[in-house]
């Protein structure tokens, strides 16, 4: 069944941009997934299972999802993005946008201090975002979030502005994760944060201890007062404790939450879901990502892939509708496009212009000069053997990719006559490896509700090692495109670009969508109030437990 989670919105909600809904997923009809009749309970340890580690846990260095779920309880952001789509007062108490929306001015709230006892004001903020837009930070995931930023001016010791060179109407969107989040400049100026092992913010707990493939300690903040607008209380968080512990093997992780080492646990394995969903000790939560949805990004930069055919018959040869379903269990809907349904301007045309088709990808690849067979099967030509490079991530949080990709890699070379390498590789080597431009194919996925982040992952300003362009595509009609994109408001004109946006990467074949990307949450009965962020991170603000 499919229920929209709401959340009580605050007063001072100041705009609402576009209307998005985004839904959990549950089969048990007499079941929630949190228990909203149950009666909040200040204090106990949570322990939360996650199911990879990170090498960085300062959110303005990493793009990682795991770090943002974390750095989320510890530090605060200016403004905070409800469910319901709305903008809702956070550590900034109103802000204004001019017409053009190239100038954002915040007025912060009074007495809100960092965890270290020094203030959240103008020149924090300035301090922060002054530090995202420094190459040195290498903060390739923040700094585009900043778009077109020009100048972010202290305009006394609670005002601060933000000023663009275009039209930047996502801003405030960007400003609500935690990538952007407020951190203690006292801290980062005596760390400078090198060892990426620390953090000090302004939210309702304290990063007390991180030990590298162990887990995360974090404890309440007893005089936090300044929670989202969206939140369900204000004051202090209900729990005292909590804790994330890095269990990266599927069955341990399960185990966990099934004997109650855990109260909750991330990527519920597909194979494991309906086990999870009948338990009655248990719930499944499935939360559909908005954003880029997990896809296999084509080097345009190294042959075979310079040749645009070559492309559009790898991109025809997988048959991602079929293996997803299969592989997945049901667990996670095939992509039809490089969005995901749930964000802004998905254009659900596109699904009509590709897909799998063997005969046409066979056709491609004869009029691209690959005639010839080896004794293997595969393609060749002037005696080269049409091989693809795949490096892809084998943590555990991509580890369930496994089986899919070997499934492809059997796929397209029987039916088309790929050589697919599949190189499982860790998270250090693909990112060395992205950055150099060492592979043909690679997936990623990216979670943001705002059309924008196709910015991130097509602008050529973007090509790694500065940021998520894997397709490493030189297009200038698609750069003017996606910054144009950017500086228009929302409304029909936007929705037309990006429609058009959409179209354009998948008919010149840049990249392979392969299956919306879903957060698998699983619980027991005891704990209640996690809440969703429109990132599709759960979120503990509100969360308590009642055994």
């Amino acid at each position: 069944m499919t229920r929209v989670l709401r959340r009580v919105g605050a007063t001072g909600a100041v705009a609402v941009t576009f209307a998005i809904l985004l839904t959990s997923c549950s089969s048990k009809a007499d079941s929630t997934p949190f228990d909203e009749n149950a009666t909040p309970v200040s204090g106990g340890t949570s322990t939360f299972g996650l199911n990879s580690d990170v090498d960085c846990v300062d959110p303005q260095q990493t793009g990682s999802s795991v770090a943002a779920l974390v750095s989320r309880n510890v530090v605060d952001s200016l403004v905070a993005h409800g469910e319901n789509n709305e903008f809702t007062p956070w550590l900034a108490s109103s802000w204004t946008e001019s017409e053009d929306a190239k100038l954002y001015t915040f007025t912060l709230r009074d007495g809100v201090t960092f965890s270290d006892g020094t203030p959240v004001d103008a020149e924090a903020v300035k301090f922060n975002f002054d530090r995202v837009s420094n190459p040195a930070t290498k903060s390739a995931y923040a700094r585009s979030l900043l778009g077109p930023l020009d100048t972010v001016t202290v305009v006394d010791a609670n005002t601060v502005s933000v000023a663009f060179t275009a039209p930047y109407p996502s801003f405030l969107q960007g400003a609500s994760l935690p990538f952007l989040g407020i951190q203690s400049p006292t801290h980062l100026r005596s760390t400078d944060n090198a060892n990426c092992t620390t953090l000090v913010g302004s939210g309702a707990f304290t990063l007390g201890n991180y030990t590298k493939g162990v887990g995360f300690e974090l404890n309440r903040r007893d005089d936090y007062n300044w929670g989202p607008g969206y939140a369900k209380h204000q004051g202090a968080a209900y729990l005292e404790k909590l804790n994330f512990r890095i269990l990266p093997e599927n069955a341990t992780r399960l185990g966990s939450l099934e004997n109650g080492e855990v109260d909750a646990i991330a990527a519920v394995p597909s194979a494991n879901a309906p086990q999870v969903d009948k338990d009655p000790n248990l719930r499944l939560i499935k939360y559909e990502n908005p954003g880029i949805n997990y896809s296999i990004f084509l080097n345009t930069q190294a042959a075979p892939f310079t040749d645009i055919r070559v492309r559009q018959a790898f991109q025809s040869s997988l048959n991602s509708t079929d293996l997803v379903k299969s592989v997945y269990f049901d667990q996670l809907r095939p992509a039809d496009n490089i969005l995901g349904p749930k964000t802004p301007y998905y254009d659900a045309t596109v699904a009509g212009n590709w897909g799998y088709d063997a005969d046409k990808a066979n056709s491609l690849l004869d009029e691209a000069g690959w005639t010839s067979r080896d004794s293997d099967g595969y393609r060749t030509k002037d005696g080269k053997r049409l091989s693809i490079r795949f490096p892809y991530d084998s943590s555990s949080y991509f580890a369930e990719n496994a089986p899919l990709l070997e499934a492809f890699q059997d796929q397209v070379k029987k039916d088309v006559g790929f050589d697919l390498v599949i190189e499982p590789v860790d998270t250090g080597t693909l990112s060395d490896r992205a950055a150099k431009g060492d592979y043909e194919a690679a997936a990623l996925f990216f979670v943001r509700p705002e059309p924008d982040i196709l910015r991130t992952v097509f602008s050529s300003a973007y090509v790694p090692p500065n940021g998520g362009a894997y397709a490493r595509a030189v297009d200038p009609e698609l750069d003017a495109n996606l910054t144009r994109a950017a500086s228009v408001p929302n409304g029909p004109e936007r929705e037309a670009i990006y429609s058009s946006i959409q179209h354009h990467v998948i008919d010149s074949a840049y990249v392979v969508p392969v299956y919306v990307q879903a957060y698998r949450l699983g619980t027991n009965n005891n704990i209640h109030g996690i809440s969703f962020a429109t990132n599709a991170s759960p979120l503990f603000y509100d969360a308590f437990l009642t055994n």
